[in-house]
């Protein structure tokens, strides 16, 4: 096969006409031409850091989308599954991903369950990490979330950093604000990256002892408009990564969407593109192409250098993408799931007074475009003495309950998801995947719940005693369905939730985050209201 076009050849930085040559799926010869092209041909991107499943997709329906956007591989970090299934749920994406041309690379997760404050599926031990690593072929150590037991040398957590790099395996990092000395000893144990930081001063200080800084734009959090600077300052320190991207947002944009606002930034495009498609390479030690001869032939056909439309993409000499389609083919794919809790009652999440008076409560505050919260110190609204949502200042009553057994859900509260009426709930409750759900009255909660409970996972939104489930029956976080069917499914629900009020842009996703244990501040397990910085439960009441 030959391919010619304007070749960008970024690792030797220079644009020229000429014609790639390839055989049995590798790059025989790249050769200078005099032609004249509208043309450009350059390496495939890759996203540095993704959880597939934040997708609702399994991989081999992620890969369709994603070579739409000349992504070619995925650092892929399998700890949703992880936590649901253990070394089953890993195993069943690995197997996925090899039955599509897609180069997708798995970690083993560092943290599963990611913190003993809350109920989750499986644990994955340092002798499990060791066996994806030598029996599975596994890249590297996945996030080490647990960035308190770094810092104080746990042994079980060491342990796992330990193996990795005996096996000769990079660990990725997770440390959200941390700075200063307590920065430079967690990098100090050997972390390597950080997809979390969210202000520039942050990345600048991680750097500069060392660590490489992951640019982050997914459905939630959207880090680009505070690090892109690094591009500038910091080119071969940097990756793109998307980190969570949800089925809408995933058929509009991927990687793509950092390199065409980097280019509009102005940043040299060779560095862009070494931030895209290169360093991830050589960082991870990945078998992905980069354009030049011998190498696999990964790479993409793009219109022009500005709006990088793509036209196609290759994976190892096979087109995958042509003029806007995905070449790649369904493939069946079996149920796998971990599913044990009974429906509920509205009285289940009923909060009592604790005295005759309005309490002050401790409020969880979402913060739009970002996992971390804030907390705050507000009075109770009552009703028969009981703790109700109060919708005129947006404290509104949320839940987690456990999906692993029958026990009783945590309740507390929240600002900022903005609901009038009605309930959203969600089985995608990073990382242990409880069912997490915000909403108006108990009935509104329940009935949301409880229909995420009758199809054993997925998201919903409650209004007026009628309930829409998108069921996702894969570990309760993923389906198996066509993933365009699955983005028009979402956007509908999507939509439904900003119609009962909701002003969030992604409210699901930032809905899947309120029980991440390990970024602070205040966050709800399905044990109780926990404070990330202190690490310890506290009380809902001040």
């Amino acid at each position: 096969m030959e391919l010619t076009g304007n070749i960008v050849d970024v690792l030797n930085r220079k644009i020229f006409p000429g014609t790639v040559t390839v055989e049995d799926g590798k790059i025989r010869s790249v050769t200078p031409n005099e032609g004249k092209y509208d043309t450009y041909i350059l390496p495939g991107f890759i996203d540095a850091h993704v959880h597939v499943e934040s997708s609702m997709l399994i991989p081999s329906e992620f890969a369709r989308l994603a070579v739409l956007h000349g992504t070619v591989a995925t650092v892929s970090d399998p700890h949703e599954i992880g936590n649901v299934l253990g070394l089953d749920g890993i195993r069943y994406m690995i197997n996925n991903g090899k039955k599509v041309p897609f180069k997708f690379y798995f970690g083993a997760p560092s943290c599963v369950p990611a913190t003993s404050f809350e109920t989750a599926g499986a644990v994955i031990t340092a002798d499990d990490i060791k066996k994806l690593f030598e029996e599975d072929g596994l890249k590297y150590l996945s996030e080490m979330m647990n960035y308190p037991g770094v810092l104080h040398r746990d042994p079980l957590v060491m342990d796992k950093i330990n193996i990795a790099h005996n096996l000769g395996r990079p660990v990725d990092g997770h440390a959200p604000g941390l700075k200063g000395e307590d920065a430079k000893k967690y990098i100090m144990a050997g972390i390597s990256t950080d997809h979390e930081c969210f202000t520039l001063d942050e990345a600048l200080s991680k750097i500069g002892y060392g660590m490489k800084i992951l640019i982050r734009e997914g459905s939630a959090a959207k880090n680009y408009e505070a690090l892109h600077p690094l591009l500038k300052s910091h080119p071969q320190m940097v990756m793109f990564c998307s980190d969570d991207k949800h089925p809408n947002d995933l058929v509009v944009s991927q990687i793509d969407d950092h390199v065409r606002r980097s280019v509009k930034y102005g940043y040299d495009l060779f560095d862009i593109l070494t931030a895209a498609c290169v360093n991830p390479v050589k960082h991870y030690n990945l078998a992905i192409g980069l354009l030049q001869p011998g190498d696999a032939a990964d790479m993409i056909v793009v219109n022009n250098l500005s709006d990088f439309k793509v036209q196609q993409t290759y994976i190892n000499g096979k087109l995958v993408a042509d003029s806007g389609k995905s070449l790649i083919e369904r493939v069946p794919s079996e149920i796998v799931n971990n599913f044990n809790t009974q429906r509920k009652d509205p009285g289940d999440f009923v909060i009592e007074a604790d005295n005759d008076g309005a309490p002050v409560i401790r409020v969880i505050k979402a913060l739009e475009g970002q996992l971390i919260t804030e907390e705050l110190h507000e009075p109770a609204k009552l009703f028969d003495a009981n703790l109700v949502s109060n919708t005129d200042n947006d404290v509104l009553k949320m839940a987690v309950v456990c999906r692993y057994n029958n026990s009783k859900p945590a309740v507390a509260f929240i600002r900022n998801f903005g609901l009038k009426k009605g309930a959203i709930a969600s089985c995608v409750g990073h990382d242990s995947h409880n069912i997490i759900a915000v909403g108006v009255t108990d009935e509104d909660i329940c009935n949301a719940v409880n229909g995420i409970i009758d199809y054993k996972g997925g998201i919903s939104a409650a209004f007026d005693n009628n309930v829409e489930v998108l069921p996702l029956p894969v570990a309760g976080i993923m389906t198996n369905e066509d993933g365009y069917t699955i983005a028009e499914k979402y956007t509908k629900l999507d939509a439904l939730a900003k119609e009962l009020g909701t002003t969030l842009h992604a409210p699901f996703m930032t809905l899947s985050f309120m029980a991440l244990l390990v970024i602070p501040q205040l966050k709800l397990s399905d044990k109780g209201l926990f404070d990330g910085r202190k690490f310890e439960f506290v009380d809902l009441f001040v």
